[in-house]
């Protein structure tokens, strides 16, 4: 991987630790990763897991790093970009993390109009397997994009898209969506319990289920419906399965659910921004 950019992480927490441990596994040099926080003891920690320059200063970093990437709690970011006004080059690449928070509100924080790319990562990033949504203003090159793209997609594989808009769609399809396969699985081990397993047993067939079926819809080639067909044998379990599913509306429920968690992420969107 090109070692050129020194990258800067504001924010020290698990997606930041995420996207470090992915460059450090797919060759980044980590002479050229610098990270700050606040949480003295977390960035020791950091310092230790993963052989990185650690800043308690914002600003410090700032002034050694040509990509800042913010990961920060959206609540925190205004008053982060605000300290920086004082610090960023007319080359700085600007990546956000950060939940909600719309590109245009960044840059007005941050007290001009740069280069900057919103994401939307999710939390299977942890394990390298993640998916991230991503979104540039019109500042960004082509060389800034590929390189952004090399940087998420150490933890995973990234879909751009050209309206902002659509990372809400991606916060409710992706970004919260793996807290429905969570509920899916907690739901079945109860189930499975009610009918006479033992909880070990049932919590290890609802998670090894999911995660044997999200391998055969990654590798076999088909696309869901095909897969769901070939396990579905006429009037056998799996169909009066899938028909008391439907009888109760499931693909209504599951549209409804993310109608509203793309709902709220406007929301947080429109609250977040109104931060001075």
């Amino acid at each position: 991987m090109e070692n050129a950019a020194d990258i800067g992480f504001i924010g020290a927490g698990n997606m930041a630790y995420a996207l470090i441990n992915g460059l450090l596994n797919n060759g980044y040099d980590s002479k050229n990763i610098k990270v700050s926080d606040p949480n003295d003891g977390l960035l020791r920690k950091r310092e230790a897991e993963l052989n990185i320059t650690t800043f308690e200063n914002n600003s410090s970093l700032v002034e050694v790093c040509d990509i800042i990437v913010f990961a920060v709690k959206p609540q925190v970011l205004s008053e982060v970009c605000l300290e920086l006004r004082e610090k960023i080059k007319p080359n700085h690449l600007f990546i956000s993390i950060v939940a909600g928070i719309r590109v245009n509100d960044i840059n007005r924080w941050l007290g001009g109009n740069y280069p900057l790319v919103r994401t939307m990562p999710n939390t299977p990033a942890l394990m390298q397997q993640g998916v991230t949504g991503l979104f540039q203003n019109d500042l960004v090159n082509h060389e800034q994009k590929a390189l952004v793209t090399t940087i998420l997609s150490s933890v995973g594989n990234c879909f751009w898209v050209n309206e902002e808009g659509l990372i809400d769609a991606i916060t409710a399809i992706s970004g919260s969506g793996p807290a429905y396969f969570f509920l899916l699985m907690q739901s079945m081990t109860q189930a499975g319990m009610a009918l006479g397993l033992d909880e070990n047993t049932a919590k290890e067939l609802s998670v090894q289920t999911g995660f044997g079926a999200s391998l055969m819809a990654t590798k076999s080639g088909k696309e869901p419906k095909a897969l769901r067909t070939d396990v579905t044998s006429p009037n056998g379990t799996t169909q009066a399965a899938i028909e008391c599913f439907q009888d109760q509306n499931f693909e209504g429920i599951v549209a409804s659910a993310t109608r509203a968690a793309f709902d709220r992420a406007r929301e947080l969107s429109n609250e977040l921004g109104n931060i001075e």
